[in-house]
């Protein structure tokens, strides 16, 4: 039988003895236990929410994938060699070779193992680039797949308990688009006005579920992904427990036997024959421990994740004497606090022509289209350098607010101030009609802003940044606007009224977790490793290190490690079954 919380099934009446139980219900948990599943074991997924998904359900839900199988399909080419030059260089040594190795040649082998089981499909992402696509084995697309459109409908009543998108993520806060739709709309690629009517229409004609529910029956991004995975453990009859709460690992004769939870009110405990697989997320909503590791000034309110992990997982490893690495770091993104809900992610706004960011002074001092992570990494060190980086500010005009959008507002020719909350002024956007008068409600020196527009005015004339060359490879002009001659990347902001944002150090999750192997085993501080229990995902140390290599770094590593920890279970306990296929790409 299939147990969710919420069915008939009474603890007591619950199976408690499996051969893998799996924390945490995201992509990396789903996909761990269906992988194990296929090996022939026993696999128990508990969540403590009462919805699944995690934070993949409201992701983007691209896996970075090299040397996909796609990628001769859409005229591109890779290889092991390439993407080791490039993992090697852009992390810098911080991470062991053997687990990159290990990821790049299982993530392929990952993504048709589930295809040929299970039917979950991804596809290639032509033009989406890696975020360094200049650094060697860097690649300008191909490389980040995509989950495949699913229909909600599939899923019955399960539908319901899934945890749904962000409104950011969606036309109009509604209408479903993958990355490729996204991006046409977003730089206004020819035929988006087409594309748009076109969505809007299969919406809005599709009357028997409107009638069921506002959410679209189209699930893409991290919906689709989140869905497909679900819809497999329904057919392999994989359990999932939500609203069970894990509190701590079980151990016999030093090997990790089963996990002690809270379900229904009720204290139990659950065996796991041959393991436990940890992919319980990270810690970005745990206020003590952001302030035990992560840089200052930090607070849970800027995380763009939901409210959701708080680092049960890598505390119960650190109990059992589990090292850790990359504690202080996270998959940073400067967000806008809204006050309502995680607070919105700034991941592509920021390279629009018409724009600049600013610190304290009224200086630029970062290039406003780099990736998110490292976008956070320059904040944090204009913090230590002057003392204004976190917050820093996101300036732009009335020109810029009617075309483009901007966290939380919709462009002003859908979404006019008017319409915006009336709370909204001065708390999560300002407004004046001079920059002059805008310094001053947002504390910025107006002398260093109104030298910086200038400046910047200057360059959108050139085409050229030469103070931090803004928009100069690939990946900074993907989300740009190809119509802003002659850099899509820089335009002046002349026209009042002038509007800032402001920007915090926030977050899609923390990176730091606990250290595993190149078969995702935790290891203790000697090395050595702790039997019976695997750590993949956000829970786990990042395989990027201190960088993040391309869309889909995150999920990506997450679900290559949950195959892998599902083969080495296996091995371990005698029941590998991969097809030969797959074996052979592992």
């Amino acid at each position: 039988m299939v147990c969710v919380m919420g069915m008939n099934e009474s603890p007591a009446a619950a199976p408690r003895e499996y051969d893998v139980v799996v924390v945490g219900s995201g992509a990396g948990g789903m996909a761990a236990a269906l992988c194990c599943k296929a090996q022939g074991l026993s696999a128990l997924v508990i969540e403590k929410q009462d919805l699944y998904g995690g934070t993949s359900a409201v992701s983007g839900g691209g896996i970075w994938i090299p040397c996909n199988d796609d990628i001769p399909k859409v005229g591109g080419t890779d290889s092991f060699e390439e993407a080791l030059t490039y993992l090697k260089g852009i992390t810098g040594g911080e991470v062991p070779q053997p687990r990159i190795e290990a990821y790049l040649r299982n993530a392929p082998a990952m993504v048709r193992f589930l295809k040929e089981r299970f039917g979950i499909g991804f596809r290639a992402v032509k033009k989406y680039p890696d975020y360094f696509p200049d650094k060697p084995g860097g690649k300008p697309g191909y490389r980040t797949m995509e989950p495949a459109d699913f229909d909600a409908s599939r899923l019955g009543a399960e539908f319901d308990r899934m945890r749904g998108p962000y409104k950011g993520t969606q036309l109009m806060g509604r209408i479903s688009m993958d990355q490729v739709e996204a991006h046409v709309l977003f730089t206004r690629a020819p035929g988006w006005i087409w594309l748009m009517l076109r969505m809007m229409a299969r919406y809005w004609l599709d009357l028997g579920w409107r009638r069921r529910s506002q959410r679209d029956r189209r699930l893409v991004l991290g919906q689709g992904l989140v869905a497909s995975l679900r819809q497999a453990m329904l057919e392999q009859q994989v359990p999932l427990w939500l609203e069970t709460a894990f509190e701590s690992l079980a151990v016999e004769n030093g090997r990790v036997c089963g996990v002690n939870v809270v379900r229904q009110g009720r204290h139990l405990r659950l065996s796991a024959r041959h393991g436990v697989i940890l992919a319980s997320g990270g810690f970005e909503s745990n206020q003590q421990m952001r302030e035990q590791y992560l840089p200052k000034p930090t607070d849970k309110a800027w995380t763009a994740a939901p409210p959701i992990n708080h680092g049960e997982g890598i505390r119960a490893g650190q109990a059992l004497g589990a090292a850790t690495a990359f504690m202080d770091l996270t998959w940073g993104s400067p967000t806008v606090v809204t006050g309502k809900g995680p607070a919105c992610g700034i991941f592509v706004e920021r390279a629009l022509p018409g724009s600049v960011v600013v610190n304290r002074a009224g200086r630029r001092f970062v290039n406003e289209a780099c990736p998110y992570t490292e976008f956070v990494y320059a904040m944090y060190a204009e913090q230590a350098r002057s003392g204004g980086g976190v917050p820093c500010w996101l300036i732009f005009d009335a020109t810029f607010r009617k075309k483009y959008p901007m966290g939380p507002l919709l462009p002003g020719q859908i979404q006019p101030d008017s319409s915006l909350p009336k709370h909204w002024l001065d708390t999560v956007y300002y407004r004046a009609d001079t920059l002059e008068a805008l310094a001053a409600k947002i504390g910025v020196d107006p002398t260093g802003l109104l030298d910086t527009v200038r400046q910047m005015g200057e360059f959108a004339v050139q085409g050229r940044d030469p103070q931090f060359n803004r928009g100069g490879n690939v990946f900074e002009r993907y989300y740009s606007d190809p119509s802003v001659k002659p850099s899509p990347c820089l335009g002046p902001i002349v026209k009042p009224p002038f509007y800032a944002a402001r920007l915090d150090a926030g977050e899609l999750g923390t990176k730091g977790g606990l250290l595993a192997d190149e078969s995702a085993r935790v290891l203790r501080q000697d090395g050595s490793v702790i039997e019976g229990l695997y750590a993949i995902g956000n829970c786990s140390a990042a395989l990027m290190g201190r960088t993040y290599a391309g869309p889909g770094a995150t999920l990506g590593p997450a679900m290559t490690f949950a195959y892998i920890a599902a083969l080495d279970i296996a091995k371990t306990a005698g029941r590998s079954a991969v097809p030969t296929n797959v074996a052979a790409a592992a």
